[in-house]
Protein backbone atom coordinates (compact mmCIF):
# COMPACT_ATOMS: atom_id res chain seq x y z
CA UNK A 1 0.00 0.00 0.00
CA UNK A 2 1.37 3.42 -0.96
CA UNK A 3 0.95 6.69 0.92
CA UNK A 4 0.29 10.17 -0.44
CA UNK A 5 3.18 11.96 -2.18
CA UNK A 6 5.71 13.18 0.41
CA UNK A 7 4.97 16.89 -0.09
CA UNK A 8 1.17 16.59 -0.14
CA UNK A 9 -0.34 19.50 1.77
CA UNK A 10 2.68 21.78 1.34
CA UNK A 11 1.52 25.15 0.00
CA UNK A 12 3.98 26.93 -2.27
CA UNK A 13 3.70 30.40 -3.75
CA UNK A 14 6.00 31.05 -6.70
CA UNK A 15 6.59 34.50 -8.15
CA UNK A 16 6.72 33.97 -11.91
CA UNK A 17 10.24 34.14 -13.30
CA UNK A 18 12.64 32.48 -15.69
CA UNK A 19 13.53 28.79 -15.84
CA UNK A 20 15.49 28.13 -12.58
CA UNK A 21 12.74 29.10 -10.10
CA UNK A 22 9.97 27.34 -12.06
CA UNK A 23 12.20 24.24 -12.12
CA UNK A 24 12.58 24.38 -8.33
CA UNK A 25 8.81 24.52 -7.87
CA UNK A 26 8.30 21.83 -10.53
CA UNK A 27 10.38 19.44 -8.42
CA UNK A 28 8.16 20.23 -5.44
CA UNK A 29 4.97 19.91 -7.52
CA UNK A 30 5.96 16.51 -8.87
CA UNK A 31 6.13 15.24 -5.30
CA UNK A 32 2.77 16.54 -4.22
CA UNK A 33 3.21 20.20 -3.22
CA UNK A 34 0.44 22.60 -4.24
CA UNK A 35 1.99 25.36 -6.35
CA UNK A 36 0.36 28.74 -6.94
CA UNK A 37 2.25 30.86 -9.47
CA UNK A 38 1.84 34.63 -9.20
CA UNK A 39 1.78 36.16 -12.69
CA UNK A 40 1.85 39.78 -13.69
CA UNK A 41 -1.47 41.25 -14.88
CA UNK A 42 -2.44 39.88 -18.28
CA UNK A 43 -5.36 40.63 -20.53
CA UNK A 44 -7.66 38.73 -20.33
CA UNK A 45 -6.60 36.78 -17.19
CA UNK A 46 -9.45 35.71 -14.88
CA UNK A 47 -12.00 36.15 -17.65
CA UNK A 48 -14.11 33.77 -19.68
CA UNK A 49 -11.54 34.01 -22.45
CA UNK A 50 -8.15 33.37 -20.80
CA UNK A 51 -5.03 34.28 -22.73
CA UNK A 52 -2.55 31.78 -24.13
CA UNK A 53 -0.01 30.17 -21.79
CA UNK A 54 3.11 32.12 -20.94
CA UNK A 55 6.54 31.03 -22.20
CA UNK A 56 7.14 29.11 -18.97
CA UNK A 57 7.08 25.42 -19.91
CA UNK A 58 7.80 24.05 -16.41
CA UNK A 59 4.21 24.25 -15.22
CA UNK A 60 3.14 20.67 -14.60
CA UNK A 61 0.75 20.30 -11.63
CA UNK A 62 0.63 24.09 -11.03
CA UNK A 63 -2.02 26.82 -10.89
CA UNK A 64 -1.87 30.60 -11.40
CA UNK A 65 -3.35 33.91 -10.40
CA UNK A 66 -2.45 37.31 -11.86
CA UNK A 67 -1.64 40.18 -9.51
CA UNK A 68 -0.44 43.74 -9.98
CA UNK A 69 1.87 44.01 -6.98
CA UNK A 70 2.17 47.78 -7.44
CA UNK A 71 -1.51 48.09 -6.46
CA UNK A 72 -2.18 48.02 -2.68
CA UNK A 73 -5.21 45.73 -2.88
CA UNK A 74 -3.38 43.15 -4.99
CA UNK A 75 -0.37 43.30 -2.69
CA UNK A 76 -2.72 42.83 0.26
CA UNK A 77 -4.10 39.70 -1.37
CA UNK A 78 -0.63 38.23 -1.76
CA UNK A 79 0.29 39.04 1.84
CA UNK A 80 -2.91 37.37 3.03
CA UNK A 81 -2.20 34.08 1.29
CA UNK A 82 1.47 34.21 2.30
CA UNK A 83 0.26 34.26 5.89
CA UNK A 84 -1.06 30.73 5.32
CA UNK A 85 1.59 29.41 2.94
CA UNK A 86 4.50 27.08 3.68
CA UNK A 87 6.98 28.18 1.00
CA UNK A 88 7.52 31.38 -0.95
CA UNK A 89 9.87 31.26 -3.98
CA UNK A 90 11.17 34.54 -5.39
CA UNK A 91 13.58 34.77 -8.34
CA UNK A 92 14.57 38.44 -8.31
CA UNK A 93 17.80 40.34 -7.86
CA UNK A 94 18.61 41.62 -4.35
CA UNK A 95 16.36 44.44 -3.20
CA UNK A 96 13.35 43.79 -5.44
CA UNK A 97 11.35 41.93 -2.81
CA UNK A 98 12.04 44.65 -0.25
CA UNK A 99 10.90 47.34 -2.69
CA UNK A 100 7.51 45.59 -2.82
CA UNK A 101 7.19 45.66 0.99
CA UNK A 102 7.70 41.88 1.02
CA UNK A 103 10.93 41.69 2.96
CA UNK A 104 11.59 38.42 4.81
CA UNK A 105 11.36 40.27 8.12
CA UNK A 106 7.88 41.52 7.26
CA UNK A 107 6.66 38.14 6.06
CA UNK A 108 8.14 36.11 8.92
CA UNK A 109 6.63 38.49 11.47
CA UNK A 110 3.21 37.47 10.13
CA UNK A 111 3.90 33.80 9.42
CA UNK A 112 6.73 32.37 11.51
CA UNK A 113 6.49 29.01 9.70
CA UNK A 114 7.05 30.47 6.24
CA UNK A 115 10.10 29.34 4.25
CA UNK A 116 11.29 32.10 1.93
CA UNK A 117 13.45 30.78 -0.91
CA UNK A 118 15.45 33.52 -2.63
CA UNK A 119 17.04 32.32 -5.87
CA UNK A 120 19.48 34.64 -7.61
CA UNK A 121 22.09 34.22 -10.32
CA UNK A 122 25.17 35.82 -8.79
CA UNK A 123 26.13 35.81 -5.12
CA UNK A 124 24.03 38.30 -3.20
CA UNK A 125 27.11 39.82 -1.57
CA UNK A 126 29.62 39.79 -4.43
CA UNK A 127 30.70 42.35 -7.03
CA UNK A 128 28.12 41.06 -9.53
CA UNK A 129 25.18 41.05 -7.07
CA UNK A 130 23.14 43.74 -8.83
CA UNK A 131 24.15 42.86 -12.39
CA UNK A 132 22.08 41.00 -14.96
CA UNK A 133 23.33 37.60 -16.04
CA UNK A 134 22.44 34.20 -17.45
CA UNK A 135 23.67 30.64 -17.08
CA UNK A 136 26.83 31.21 -19.10
CA UNK A 137 27.80 34.17 -16.89
CA UNK A 138 27.29 32.25 -13.65
CA UNK A 139 29.33 29.36 -15.05
CA UNK A 140 32.03 31.80 -16.05
CA UNK A 141 32.59 33.46 -12.67
CA UNK A 142 32.30 30.15 -10.79
CA UNK A 143 35.42 28.81 -12.52
CA UNK A 144 33.58 25.82 -13.97
CA UNK A 145 33.26 27.18 -17.50
CA UNK A 146 37.06 27.40 -17.76
CA UNK A 147 37.23 23.60 -17.48
CA UNK A 148 34.66 22.83 -20.18
CA UNK A 149 35.52 22.60 -23.86
CA UNK A 150 37.94 21.18 -26.38
CA UNK A 151 41.68 21.65 -26.60
CA UNK A 152 42.78 24.88 -28.30
CA UNK A 153 39.17 26.12 -28.38
CA UNK A 154 37.27 28.62 -26.22
CA UNK A 155 35.44 27.28 -23.17
CA UNK A 156 32.11 25.72 -24.11
CA UNK A 157 28.88 26.11 -22.12
CA UNK A 158 26.59 23.04 -22.36
CA UNK A 159 23.35 24.95 -23.02
CA UNK A 160 21.89 26.24 -19.73
CA UNK A 161 21.66 22.98 -17.83
CA UNK A 162 24.44 23.42 -15.29
CA UNK A 163 23.92 26.84 -13.67
CA UNK A 164 20.22 27.47 -14.30
CA UNK A 165 18.84 24.05 -13.55
CA UNK A 166 21.40 22.03 -11.57
CA UNK A 167 23.15 24.84 -9.70
CA UNK A 168 20.03 27.00 -9.46
CA UNK A 169 16.64 25.27 -9.48
CA UNK A 170 17.78 21.93 -8.11
CA UNK A 171 19.88 23.47 -5.33
CA UNK A 172 17.03 25.81 -4.41
CA UNK A 173 14.62 22.89 -4.10
CA UNK A 174 17.21 21.06 -1.99
CA UNK A 175 17.43 24.07 0.31
CA UNK A 176 13.64 24.22 0.62
CA UNK A 177 13.49 20.55 1.59
CA UNK A 178 16.18 21.08 4.23
CA UNK A 179 14.23 24.05 5.61
CA UNK A 180 11.03 21.97 5.72
CA UNK A 181 12.91 19.28 7.62
CA UNK A 182 14.28 21.86 10.05
CA UNK A 183 10.80 23.32 10.52
CA UNK A 184 9.46 19.89 11.46
CA UNK A 185 11.89 19.98 14.39
CA UNK A 186 11.78 23.67 15.37
CA UNK A 187 8.36 24.78 14.21
CA UNK A 188 9.89 27.82 12.55
CA UNK A 189 10.49 28.80 8.96
CA UNK A 190 13.56 30.61 7.65
CA UNK A 191 15.14 32.27 4.63
CA UNK A 192 16.79 29.98 2.07
CA UNK A 193 19.33 31.84 -0.07
CA UNK A 194 20.43 30.02 -3.23
CA UNK A 195 22.49 31.41 -6.07
CA UNK A 196 23.66 29.78 -9.26
CA UNK A 197 27.33 30.67 -8.84
CA UNK A 198 27.63 28.85 -5.51
CA UNK A 199 25.31 26.09 -6.67
CA UNK A 200 27.27 25.22 -9.80
CA UNK A 201 30.54 25.72 -7.94
CA UNK A 202 29.42 23.12 -5.43
CA UNK A 203 28.45 20.76 -8.25
CA UNK A 204 31.97 21.21 -9.58
CA UNK A 205 33.66 20.17 -6.32
CA UNK A 206 35.08 17.00 -7.90
CA UNK A 207 36.33 18.91 -10.94
CA UNK A 208 37.99 21.53 -8.75
CA UNK A 209 39.72 18.98 -6.52
CA UNK A 210 40.73 16.91 -9.55
CA UNK A 211 42.76 19.88 -10.85
CA UNK A 212 45.33 18.93 -8.19
CA UNK A 213 45.59 15.34 -9.46
CA UNK A 214 46.87 13.69 -12.67
CA UNK A 215 43.25 13.17 -13.77
CA UNK A 216 42.70 16.88 -14.48
CA UNK A 217 46.00 18.74 -14.13
CA UNK A 218 46.45 19.52 -17.82
CA UNK A 219 45.00 22.38 -19.89
CA UNK A 220 41.36 22.24 -20.95
CA UNK A 221 40.60 19.39 -23.35
CA UNK A 222 43.72 17.37 -22.49
CA UNK A 223 42.46 15.48 -19.45
CA UNK A 224 40.73 12.18 -18.79
CA UNK A 225 37.14 13.43 -18.58
CA UNK A 226 37.13 16.54 -20.78
CA UNK A 227 37.72 15.12 -24.25
CA UNK A 228 41.45 14.51 -24.10
CA UNK A 229 41.24 10.80 -23.37
CA UNK A 230 40.51 8.27 -26.18
CA UNK A 231 38.39 6.00 -24.01
CA UNK A 232 36.19 8.81 -22.66
CA UNK A 233 34.99 10.35 -25.88
CA UNK A 234 32.18 10.54 -28.45
CA UNK A 235 32.83 8.99 -31.88
CA UNK A 236 31.00 9.40 -35.17
CA UNK A 237 29.69 6.33 -36.96
CA UNK A 238 29.40 5.57 -40.66
CA UNK A 239 25.82 6.88 -40.85
CA UNK A 240 26.64 10.15 -39.03
CA UNK A 241 25.36 8.81 -35.73
CA UNK A 242 27.43 8.83 -32.55
CA UNK A 243 28.62 6.40 -29.91
CA UNK A 244 29.65 7.47 -26.40
CA UNK A 245 32.62 5.72 -24.84
CA UNK A 246 33.40 5.77 -21.11
CA UNK A 247 35.65 2.74 -20.62
CA UNK A 248 37.62 4.07 -17.66
CA UNK A 249 38.34 0.80 -15.84
CA UNK A 250 40.80 -1.74 -17.34
CA UNK A 251 38.24 -4.53 -17.72
CA UNK A 252 35.86 -2.21 -19.56
CA UNK A 253 38.66 -0.99 -21.81
CA UNK A 254 39.45 -4.60 -22.72
CA UNK A 255 35.80 -5.19 -23.69
CA UNK A 256 35.85 -2.02 -25.77
CA UNK A 257 39.03 -2.98 -27.61
CA UNK A 258 37.67 -6.46 -28.30
CA UNK A 259 34.41 -5.07 -29.63
CA UNK A 260 36.27 -2.70 -31.93
CA UNK A 261 38.49 -5.52 -33.15
CA UNK A 262 41.63 -3.90 -31.76
CA UNK A 263 44.51 -5.45 -29.85
CA UNK A 264 43.48 -5.69 -26.20
CA UNK A 265 47.13 -5.11 -25.27
CA UNK A 266 46.40 -1.44 -25.95
CA UNK A 267 45.32 -1.36 -22.34
CA UNK A 268 48.87 -1.91 -21.14
CA UNK A 269 50.02 1.44 -22.44
CA UNK A 270 46.81 3.44 -22.38
CA UNK A 271 47.96 5.68 -19.54
CA UNK A 272 50.89 6.89 -21.61
CA UNK A 273 49.48 10.20 -22.83
CA UNK A 274 51.87 10.15 -25.77
CA UNK A 275 49.76 7.32 -27.22
CA UNK A 276 46.45 9.14 -26.93
CA UNK A 277 46.38 10.96 -30.30
CA UNK A 278 47.11 7.78 -32.27
CA UNK A 279 44.70 5.74 -30.15
CA UNK A 280 41.93 8.27 -30.60
CA UNK A 281 42.49 8.22 -34.36
CA UNK A 282 42.37 4.40 -34.38
CA UNK A 283 39.13 4.39 -32.42
CA UNK A 284 37.66 7.01 -34.75
CA UNK A 285 38.53 5.00 -37.85
CA UNK A 286 36.97 1.85 -36.37
CA UNK A 287 33.72 3.56 -35.40
CA UNK A 288 33.37 4.99 -38.90
CA UNK A 289 33.36 1.46 -40.32
CA UNK A 290 29.87 0.62 -39.03
CA UNK A 291 26.52 2.34 -38.49
CA UNK A 292 25.37 3.30 -35.06
CA UNK A 293 22.82 0.49 -35.04
CA UNK A 294 25.53 -2.02 -35.94
CA UNK A 295 27.70 -0.80 -33.08
CA UNK A 296 24.74 -1.02 -30.74
CA UNK A 297 24.46 -4.69 -31.63
CA UNK A 298 28.18 -5.24 -31.13
CA UNK A 299 28.19 -3.80 -27.62
CA UNK A 300 24.72 -4.74 -26.43
CA UNK A 301 24.98 -6.67 -23.16
CA UNK A 302 28.74 -6.11 -22.86
CA UNK A 303 30.55 -4.17 -20.15
CA UNK A 304 32.40 -1.93 -22.55
CA UNK A 305 30.73 1.32 -21.41
CA UNK A 306 29.84 2.04 -25.03
CA UNK A 307 26.35 3.32 -25.78
CA UNK A 308 24.50 5.10 -28.60
CA UNK A 309 23.90 8.85 -28.42
CA UNK A 310 20.12 8.88 -28.61
CA UNK A 311 18.29 11.94 -29.93
CA UNK A 312 15.18 13.36 -28.31
CA UNK A 313 13.30 12.82 -31.57
CA UNK A 314 14.00 9.10 -31.70
CA UNK A 315 13.17 8.63 -28.01
CA UNK A 316 9.84 10.34 -28.60
CA UNK A 317 9.17 8.14 -31.62
CA UNK A 318 9.99 5.04 -29.58
CA UNK A 319 7.52 6.04 -26.87
CA UNK A 320 10.20 6.51 -24.24
CA UNK A 321 8.62 7.07 -20.82
CA UNK A 322 9.51 10.25 -18.93
CA UNK A 323 9.45 9.65 -15.17
CA UNK A 324 9.82 11.70 -11.97
CA UNK A 325 13.44 12.30 -10.96
CA UNK A 326 13.44 9.87 -8.03
CA UNK A 327 11.23 6.84 -7.38
CA UNK A 328 9.89 6.62 -3.83
CA UNK A 329 8.44 3.18 -3.32
CA UNK A 330 6.16 3.90 -0.36
CA UNK A 331 5.19 7.53 -1.10
CA UNK A 332 5.73 8.03 -4.83
CA UNK A 333 5.61 11.33 -6.61
CA UNK A 334 3.04 12.23 -9.24
CA UNK A 335 3.34 10.64 -12.66
CA UNK A 336 4.32 12.77 -15.62
CA UNK A 337 1.12 12.88 -17.72
CA UNK A 338 1.62 11.03 -20.97
CA UNK A 339 0.57 14.04 -23.03
CA UNK A 340 3.35 16.06 -21.37
CA UNK A 341 6.23 13.63 -21.97
CA UNK A 342 7.46 15.68 -24.92
CA UNK A 343 5.46 18.89 -24.95
CA UNK A 344 4.44 21.20 -22.13
CA UNK A 345 0.83 22.34 -22.03
CA UNK A 346 1.96 25.56 -20.35
CA UNK A 347 -0.06 27.58 -17.86
CA UNK A 348 -2.18 30.62 -18.64
CA UNK A 349 -2.23 33.47 -16.11
CA UNK A 350 -5.21 32.88 -13.85
CA UNK A 351 -5.60 29.19 -14.74
CA UNK A 352 -6.83 27.21 -11.72
CA UNK A 353 -5.73 29.82 -9.20
CA UNK A 354 -9.15 30.82 -7.91
CA UNK A 355 -9.80 27.22 -6.90
CA UNK A 356 -6.61 27.37 -4.86
CA UNK A 357 -7.86 30.53 -3.14
CA UNK A 358 -11.06 28.69 -2.23
CA UNK A 359 -9.21 25.58 -1.01
CA UNK A 360 -6.55 27.44 0.97
CA UNK A 361 -8.48 30.46 2.21
CA UNK A 362 -12.19 29.71 1.79
CA UNK A 363 -12.47 32.74 -0.47
CA UNK A 364 -14.70 33.38 -3.43
CA UNK A 365 -14.77 36.08 -6.07
CA UNK A 366 -17.00 39.02 -5.25
CA UNK A 367 -16.65 38.53 -1.53
CA UNK A 368 -12.98 38.59 -0.48
CA UNK A 369 -11.52 39.51 -3.87
CA UNK A 370 -12.47 40.71 -7.32
CA UNK A 371 -11.06 40.83 -10.84
CA UNK A 372 -9.56 44.24 -11.49
CA UNK A 373 -7.09 45.63 -14.04
CA UNK A 374 -6.31 42.24 -15.63
CA UNK A 375 -5.65 40.61 -12.28
CA UNK A 376 -7.11 40.02 -8.83
CA UNK A 377 -7.37 42.39 -5.87
CA UNK A 378 -8.87 42.35 -2.40
CA UNK A 379 -12.30 43.89 -2.12
CA UNK A 380 -12.57 47.01 -0.03
CA UNK A 381 -14.79 45.25 2.52
CA UNK A 382 -12.82 42.02 2.85
CA UNK A 383 -12.07 41.00 6.42
CA UNK A 384 -8.87 38.99 6.75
Amino acid sequence: MTASPPLAGVRVIELAGLAPAPFASLLLADYGACILRIDRPHLPAHSLNPRAPTSDSLTRHKSSIALNLKQPQSLALLKAILARADVFIEPFRPGVLESLDLSPETLLATNTRLIIARLSGFRRDGPYAHMAGHDINYLAVSGILSQLGRRNSPPYAPANILADFAGGGLMCAFGILMALLSRSQTGRGQVVEANMVDGVGYLGSFMRYAKKTPMWDRPRGENVLDGGCPWYEVYETRDKGFMAVGALEPQFFTELANGLGLDSDLGKRRHDRATWPAMKEAFGQKFREKTRQEWEQVFRGKDACCTPVATQQELEKQGYEQRPAVALKSSPGLAVPKEQHWKSEGLSPGDGGEKILKDWMGWRRGREYEARDSGLAMTEVAKL
